[in-house]
């Protein structure tokens, strides 16, 4: 399907720029891993909880090695062999070291061989539960349904996990497809995950294991009553991405956001810190067949849409490389972009249309997470909803697969369960009047459609050029994403980055990419 005559060479050779500047990163993760990388690692042998300080045991372990400079070897080597030395779990090392009974690198060396073998026999364990969680996904899918595509994905955001399952079951029965619990404000900046159900936060609700568990019963509830799958969206950006992907593999989530472009343009964290910990957050959630949500339509929030919108096809390039370097499957990348221009610019629904046909034209396979307009609203809520109704009308033309829902009270407050109503019914009704509008019309042969596609084509794999001889790193610290500028060496986090010595090891991800199933068809 083309609409828009894009140049094949100009997509071909922009996925090749994309592809070496994914390598040139990959190089760079390959060497290094992180706090948050080695605590993932723990979490998926099973350690959890807090100490009597309410540190998390997983931030204890982590931090036992790195205060004796042992995390260049990885907690794997470690870990397994205070297992090997003492014959306990990993959760009753982690309470030990957290009572100060036992130091991991006081211990005496076993050989390195009855260590892996040990970390190894556990990581499969933890793998076989992931596999079982995707396997349920896959049954309950198959028992109850689907709603179809554009899925309608709304947002609970109370800060109390009790009245966001609420509002969550309310919204399936009101006809969603996706809940997205927004996390808290500044939990992306956290260095460590919180423990336990929470009641209290601003904005959003923090991401927990045991609030992941709550919503997803609640949500396998809702998709009985109502007869069909829910999905469950969550956060795995920030600080702690590959420990939240951890969790929401073993609570079976469905999506999760996961972009570390969007934590170093508007979090400031550090570049370095959060490229590795997207590496292992993708590789286990493309393992749990988890789609992920790319942060693209975020840039449009600091730079013009118009003037920019080739930077986020350029992004876009370089995250659907990088995701499949951490194994997921085009099936499971949801490419974020955005309905973001000024609603007074002339023709302006005809530029947004050839962005979003670009989008699906370029990548046929993913589901792109269509955002709606934010930027531009202004609180009078008529206005909002008539640009909603735009937005929708984009998307059931071009075909998009993840509709974030705009709420007509954008810009004024967080919605309410009546305006969540208003605005699945407003998407429903297009949805289902406009069903195949996209199957009966072309665009003008040199139109402005089309050439404005053309355009955005050709400036982004100008710039993918540029990327190319600079590297990724160099690219950001120029502000060539967003306008924001970041230093290689600047933002949060820098220093829980560390080399890989020899003896390092990651089990899961030799389980999880490198083993039996990559690339096969559990995922998705």
């Amino acid at each position: 399907m083309t609409k828009l005559n894009l140049d094949p060479k100009l997509i071909q050779s922009s996925r090749n720029s994309a592809k070496k500047i994914a390598e040139d990163v990959q190089k760079f993760i390959d060497l290094h891993t992180t706090t948050s990388t080695e605590r993932a690692i723990v979490r998926l042998l099973g350690v959890d909880g807090v100490d009597d300080m309410d540190r998390p045991l997983p931030n204890v372990l982590i931090d036992n090695i790195k205060e004796g400079k042992g995390l260049e070897r990885g907690i794997s080597y470690w870990l397994g062999n205070a297992m090997v030395q003492t014959g306990l779990s990993p959760q009753q090392i982690a309470e030990r070291v957290s009572r100060k009974e036992l130091d991991l690198l006081r211990l005496p060396a076993a050989r390195e061989e009855k260590i892996r073998e040990t970390i190894y026999a556990l990581a499969e364990e933890a793998v076989e539960k992931i596999v079982r969680n995707r396997e349920k996904r896959e049954e309950l899918i198959s028992i109850l349904g689907e709603g179809t595509e554009p899925y309608l994905y709304v947002i609970v955001a109370t800060g109390n996990i009790y009245e966001d399952v609420k509002q969550a079951k309310s919204a399936a029965h009101q006809g969603a497809d996706i809940i997205a619990v927004i996390r808290t404000t500044g939990q992306s900046l956290l260095d460590y995950v919180p423990y336990g159900p929470t009641t209290e936060g601003f904005g959003g609700t923090y991401a927990t294991q045991e609030n992941f568990r709550i919503m997803r019963q609640a949500l396998d509830e809702a998709g009985q009553e109502v007869g069909r799958y829910i999905r469950l969206c969550n956060y795995c950006s920030g600080l702690c991405m590959p420990e939240i992907a951890a969790m929401g593999a073993m609570e079976r989530l469905d999506m999760m956001l996961n972009d570390a472009l969007y934590g170093i343009l508007f979090r400031d964290i550090n570049m370095q810190r959060t490229l590795v910990d997207q590496f292992f957050s993708r590789v286990i959630n493309g393992f749990a067949g988890i789609i992920i949500n790319t942060g693209e339509d975020n840039y449009l929030t600091t730079a013009d849409a118009v003037e920019e919108a080739h930077t986020v096809l350029a992004s876009q390039f370089i995250n659907e490389q990088l995701a499949l370097k951490a194994g997921l499957e085009e099936e499971q990348i949801g490419l974020g972009h955005a309905f973001e221009m000024d609603p007074d610019i002339e023709n302006g629904f005809l530029l947004e249309l050839a962005q979003a046909q670009m989008a699906r034209e370029i990548f046929p396979n993913s589901p792109l997470k269509y955002m709606p307009p934010t930027k531009y609203m202004t609180g009078n809520i008529f206005k909002g909803y008539l640009q909603n109704a735009m937005f929708n009308l984009a998307s059931i033309m071009t075909r998009q697969g993840i509709q974030l829902l705009g709420m007509l009270t954008e810009a004024i407050h967080t919605p309410h369960i009546h305006d969540r109503y208003l605005a699945i019914e407003n998407a429903k009704y297009i949805f289902n009047n406009a069903r195949n509008l996209g199957d009966e019309i072309t665009f003008k042969e040199g139109g402005l459609i089309q050439t404005r596609a053309q355009e955005v084509l050709k400036r982004a794999e100008g710039l993918l050029k540029e990327i190319e001889k600079e590297g990724l790193f160099s690219t950001i610290e120029k502000g060539k994403f967003g306008g924001v500028k970041r230093a290689k060496n600047g933002g949060k986090g820098l220093d829980g980055v560390v080399k890989k010595d020899s003896g390092y090891f990651n089990p899961f991800i030799d389980l999880m990419l490198g083993g039996e199933g990559h690339g096969g068809s559990h995922k998705g």
